[in-house]
């Protein structure tokens, strides 16, 4: 969370700064790797994204209340994939986290923008790229009566435009700035209303984030997830697609790609299954998230025995599964990968366990392999409701974490009951979905998915 002399600090930054071409063809963008951490320990590499994709899923779990176009998606050696998107008149072009764990997009924004512990290799504080809309002809803050607005602070959030007459709609107050946390860190900022800008495709009146500080988040974040904010439902999307490249997340020129599509055109050769609601009406953050329907999870040939409330989310809002792009290994709850531990431990029970590394990296389990020309594990598999199966290849779930010749299970847990917390127990994450082309049908509201090798 972040500290009150930061906020602080940001405030007094904050207010001292202060026609659509349509195309139905699908806009394809690359995702690309994030150069925060560099290592050639591959130890040190999986116990980082290991404790990223708690801290990750600890937000999820806990979250505060507050046509088709193509993109490269890039792996980043801590985890997480960017795109690149244009803004502004002229445009300004900014690598932004590509997450659907999340809705609203920003952006590091003018040269005021402080990034604090934000020290990491590769990534200067003072040299982060940065929007900066007095270059920019379409840029104008979102105002306080805006219905806009309310995507971020709901109905509500005119009760506190106390400058505005009620009668009139010629009101100059701001909307509220917002304040966002994550799983390690923060970004607050007040609101924009610019133009998105694609080659074959522009999107005035984009609703977008600019952040004057960030504590732990060097990059900004393009938010797919289900909400008004999302760049998805700003852009009208019926689907959008990924294939997500590099199980190493090394840094490396290929990258994968995001599809947008505004066209509804059918995809040949997937395996759907269908989304589903939270039920929570006391958490409209759960709302976000997108929900799969995961009936059992299957070790080798043997269904392990997942309690049901902890497959399908109850009234409360805590239970089910969701997938997020954000996220760098799968998360579940401890009872959950506790009797998927044991079964993996049941029918590798002659191998030789590797507690040491486990210990060092909240893995679990752990087998030493060095005597070992190939590796053959039970195979993982995700089964949904109707039958639809996703089985991963080997690659995507066990990692060699040492020179030594180890190789851990990438699931993570909060060593607690109740896995730090509520909402959803299985959180599937991009190390798990990499070398598969996943699509979210928007229309349909359902998830399809093949293998495929993402380059």
């Amino acid at each position: 969370m972040a500290s009150p002399s930061p906020l602080s600090f940001f405030y007094i930054l904050l207010f001292s700064s202060l026609s659509a071409i349509s195309n139905s063809n699908p806009i394809t963008l690359p995702l690309n790797s994030s150069p925060h951490l560099s290592s050639s320990d591959p130890l040190q590499a999986l116990t980082f994204l290991a404790s990223a994709s708690k801290n990750r899923a600890h937000r999820i779990k806990t979250p505060k209340s507050n046509s088709v176009s193509k993109s490269p998606l890039s792996p980043h050696s801590y985890g997480a994939y960017s795109t690149p998107l244009s803004f502004g008149t002229p445009q300004q072009t900014l690598h932004l986290i590509f997450d659907t764990g999340s809705s609203l997009v920003w952006f590091p924004c003018t040269s005021r923008y402080l990034c604090t512990e934000c020290s990491f290799p590769k990534i200067d504080p003072t040299g982060i790229p940065r929007f900066v809309p007095k270059l920019s002809s379409s840029s104008k803050l979102v105002g306080c009566q805006n219905p806009k607005c309310a995507w971020i602070f709901g109905p509500d959030v005119k009760s506190q435009c106390r400058s505005c007459n009620p009668k009139t709609e010629n009101c100059t107050q701001t909307c509220p700035a917002y304040v966002v946390q994550y799983g390690s860190g923060s970004t607050a900022g007040l609101l924009l209303s610019e133009t998105l800008d694609f080659p074959n495709k522009k999107i005035p009146n984009f609703v977008v984030g600019c952040s004057f500080l960030s504590i732990h988040q060097p990059s900004g974040i393009a938010g797919f997830g289900r909400g008004s904010e999302s760049l998805p439902s700003q852009m009208g999307l019926k689907k959008f697609a990924y294939c997500l490249a590099s199980r190493k997340f090394d840094d490396s020129a290929h990258s994968g790609q995001l599809i947008l599509d505004s066209s509804g055109v059918k995809t040949s050769g997937l395996t759907y299954t269908s989304f589903r609601q939270n039920p929570s009406v006391s958490n409209h953050a759960y709302k976000e998230y997108y929900y799969l329907n995961i009936r059992k999870i299957i070790v080798g040939n043997q269904a392990v025995k997942v309690p049901y409330k902890y497959l399908v989310p109850g009234p409360d809002g805590n239970g089910g599964s969701i997938i997020d792009s954000g996220s760098t290994f799968t998360f579940m709850d401890k009872p959950v990968l506790d009797v998927v531990a044991q079964e993996f431990e049941k029918q590798l029970a002659n191998r030789t366990r590797a507690t040491d590394v486990e210990t060092l990296t909240g893995l679990r389990p752990c087998f030493d392999v060095s005597k070992e020309k190939s590796v053959e594990f039970p195979e993982l598999i995700f089964q949904f409701k109707g039958g639809a199966k996703w089985a991963l290849p080997l690659n995507n779930y066990f990692a060699l974490v040492s020179s030594s010749g180890v190789a851990c299970l990438t699931v993570v847990t909060h060593n607690t009951e109740d896995g730090g917390g509520g909402g959803p127990s299985v959180i599937l994450g991009a190390f798990q979905q990499q070398n598969f082309y996943v699509e979210y049908d928007l229309v349909n509201e359902r998830l399809g998915f093949r293998k495929q090798t993402c380059t």
